[in-house]
């Protein structure tokens, strides 16, 4: 890091700790709410999640049109909050409890994204692209860190305090957040000039993803990854019910799992992120995570077991928080600030979602149609190996922008 950057980046660094440690508090209570609500409901918990996405993308679209970055960002973050309340209130009082559990499952998938793509948008406004190659990946090991200590929050507080009660400390923790992305808000000639809305309209960022190539190439590499991953997803609900019918087990499975990730992620991040993006380029840092999937796959198709599921979920999980998705998000220090904020938000949260919902009904129909549950991988590497190629054309793509574009905002 460079003296001038010293400040933005250790407030860039807290902001993701505490959005992640939020995050991470609640994750195994989803995990968790999910297969109470029954592994073979997923598909639907899926598609409504995907269905409240179309809804909320326009609205968060007209907000970032009409207000200035100062202010939309502690509104996005502030609902979440009021959500957290709602929640904690419906759960201390044992109101319906699946049905609020099945809410809380679509919830939380729509508060994850939102929440890191509004972030990861904010880090292409404030940085430059040479600067993403150099200092994402301590930006993200702050992520991670939140990340380690999310499961450990967990795991310590939920005998102490009940695991409705953990909803309060993830809800202080997002408004750490809050203190955090003020901070950055720093009165430079550039942050001045930023601090006019975006304008334009609700429905933006669908149209710049049908314009741009570029922007449609990612939404694609996003898409396909999902797909991969939510059969992963399935394949562990599934394998995790079958080991035990517990709910404290297997949501104390689910944070050993996130708690191997944080640790694993934290150390490649702080070691070796910038330097191998640096080195290779982003393309080949990208290409990592579907090459991992496509392995992986392997793996669990010739042994579908507690074990092998876990550690194929640590390790791709890893290798998409520690280099694929630090390298992803330099993609969009070279496009337009406005697409920053708006056909970002509609790759991460549509994109994502809809493949979820589609990789969901893909698998069930899959398994009603009889395909061996050790066959099923053998789609999912297919969809890898397209990404890899993907990831390559991206990284490229890229470079070209870089050389030819001026020098991003910076700091």
């Amino acid at each position: 890091m460079r003296p001038e950057e010293v400040r933005a980046l250790l407030w860039s660094f807290a902001y993701f700790f505490c959005l992640l440690a939020g995050y991470y508090i609640l994750r195994p209570l989803r995990d968790e709410m999910g297969v109470a609500g029954g592994v073979r409901n997923l598909q639907w918990l899926f598609t409504a999640t995907f269905v409240t996405m179309l809804a909320a993308v326009p609205l968060y679209g007209a907000l970032v049109a009409r207000l200035p970055r100062r202010r939309f960002i502690p509104i996005v973050y502030h609902f979440f909050v009021a959500n957290l309340a709602i929640f904690w209130l419906l759960l201390a009082l044992d109101v319906e409890r699946q049905t609020v559990a099945r809410v809380f499952f679509v919830w939380i998938s729509v508060f994850v994204l939102f929440a890191v793509s509004v972030f990861w948008s904010f880090m292409a406004d404030q940085f430059s692209s040479e600067q993403g190659k150099r200092l994402y990946g301590f930006i993200a090991a702050g992520g991670s860190a939140g990340a380690l200590a999310g499961p450990a929050l967990t795991i310590g507080l939920a005998p102490a305090i009940g695991t409705t009660h953990l909803l309060i400390v993830a809800a202080l923790l997002l408004e750490g957040a809050v203190f955090c992305a003020l901070r950055l808000e720093v009165k430079s000639a550039v942050a001045l000039r930023e601090e006019a809305p975006i304008g334009g309209g609700s429905f933006d960022g669908l149209l710049m993803v049908l314009r741009s190539p570029y922007i449609a190439g990612i939404l694609l590499w996003v898409s396909l990854l999902s797909v991969a991953a939510t059969f992963l997803y399935f394949e562990q609900a599934r394998i995790v019910a079958d080991a035990s019918d517990d709910p404290a087990v297997r949501t104390r499975i689910f944070a050993a799992v996130d708690l191997a990730v944080g640790l694993l992620t934290l150390a490649v991040q702080f070691v070796a992120t910038g330097k191998l993006i640096a080195r290779f380029g982003v393309g080949p840092a990208m290409a990592l995570l579907p090459l991992v999937f496509a392995v992986g796959f392997a793996v669990l198709a010739a042994a579908p077991v507690l074990a092998v599921v876990i550690a194929f979920q640590a390790l791709q999980r890893t290798a998409n928080f520690a280099i694929s998705n630090p390298a992803r998000e330099v993609l969009f220090t070279v496009v337009e600030r406005d697409e920053k904020y708006k056909a970002k938000n509609v790759i991460d949260i549509v994109a994502v979602r809809g493949a979820d919902a589609a990789g969901g009904w893909f698998y069930t129909a899959l398994r009603s149609l009889g395909v061996e549950a050790r066959s099923l991988p053998l789609v999912a590497i297919g969809l890898a190996a397209a990404c890899l190629v993907l990831a390559v054309a991206l990284g490229r793509a890229q470079e070209r922008r870089a050389a030819t574009r001026h020098p991003g905002p910076g700091l």
